[in-house]
């Protein structure tokens, strides 16, 4: 039996074309600005206690407030990462000259000490192995093109090719502060609507897991890298802003950040420095790793209630999948995940 076109259900499947439509449109007009206002959302959420309290420092000046506080988390993040970038360029060039002279000279000999280490016969080996071909650690530092200090600025001028989106993102951080309670109350109305009472407890999940991120995460790699920095800088590390920014990226994935100041103290190692490579140890083992290994589980898991290894996985399948927003987004959607589970196994209980 054909369908009318006036009919109810004609109605219901032009309207959802409609809305398809529009909205599919929507998302592709927004999509090459999705990643500055995803990022302007996490720190509209992160900062939002702080907003709070200027604002009622600031009564009936909500703008005002906005734009305080726009201000404020713009130079939170860029005075800091000139001052980096303005480091960096000292240090790409003394790194590039490094790695320029180990791929010329190759790599020195071992102090005596090492082989009476234990384990240190075996690491002995090996070191003598590379060091034995040095066609092969030359063609190593040539295909990671470690040697030219262009080539190593290209994480700086990453940055800087990004400067457009980070502009967008604190101008849009303006409108969250001063529109985000009226933004967040529809955006429950509308869930509410299509998905129940249920909605509001995946919005919790959704809130509670960036902050445990950005807190567990981001911030616990920065501190790595700022105490690996320090400690770079006591032994006596060339170009250490440079190896501690290199730690703390590498930190942001967790338990791999050892890898950066172990590979250092080998080289002081290697170049005969036995006590600042031992200090350079114990620090990273004693101080560096504490952070990673007791107080990230400890944020992430515990205001989550999700297990540790989910997050874990969350954070390396979202940096694949999405890139650095995904550092968040792939936690965010297996915590929504796991809300839907739970949901599920309460409706699933008898009686």
């Amino acid at each position: 039996m054909p369908i009318k076109i006036d009919s109810p259900l004609a109605r219901r499947v032009a309207a959802f074309a409609f809305l398809f439509l529009i909205f599919g449109l929507s998302l592709w007009v927004l999509s090459p600005f999705l990643a500055s206002l995803a990022w302007s959302g996490i720190l509209a959420y992160v900062t939002w206690p702080l907003y709070q309290w200027l604002r009622r420092r600031l009564p009936g000046r909500d703008s005002l407030a906005a734009v305080l506080m726009t201000l404020g988390v713009a130079a939170m993040l860029l005075l800091p990462l000139v001052w980096v970038l303005l480091t960096l360029v000292d240090d790409i060039a003394v790194a590039s000259a490094s790695f320029r002279r180990l791929s010329e000279h190759g790599l020195p000999p071992l102090p005596p000490g090492v082989h009476a280490w234990p384990g240190g016969e075996w690491l002995a080996a090996q070191y003598e192995r590379v060091q034995a071909d040095p066609q092969w650690l030359r063609a190593q530092i040539a295909a990671l093109e470690l040697t030219d200090a262009s080539r190593l600025g290209n994480v700086a001028g990453d940055v800087g090719r990004n400067v457009a989106k980070f502009g967008l993102a604190v101008f849009a951080l303006f409108f969250l502060y001063r529109d985000g309670e009226n933004a967040l109350t529809q955006f429950r109305g509308v869930a509410t609507r299509w998905l129940g009472g249920v909605a509001r407890s995946y919005i919790q999940a959704v809130g509670v897991t960036v902050r445990a991120v950005v807190f567990g995460i981001v911030l616990t790699a920065l501190a790595q890298g700022v105490l690996a920095g320090l400690g770079y800088w006591a032994a006596g590390i060339a170009a250490p802003v440079l190896w501690g920014m290199i730690t703390a990226l590498v930190s942001l994935i967790p338990f791999v950040g050892p890898v950066v100041w172990i590979g250092l103290s080998l080289g002081l190692l290697a170049q005969g420095e036995t006590q600042a490579a031992l200090g350079l140890f114990l620090w990273g083992a004693l101080v560096v790793s504490w952070v990673d290994n007791l107080i990230r589980p400890l944020v992430i898991s515990g205001p989550t209630r999700i297990p540790f290894l989910l997050v874990f996985l969350g954070v390396l399948g979202g940096l694949n999948a999405f890139g650095l927003i995904g550092l968040f987004l792939g936690p965010v959607l297996l915590a929504v995940a796991m809300a839907i589970w739970r949901e599920w196994l309460v409706h699933a209980r008898p009686g």
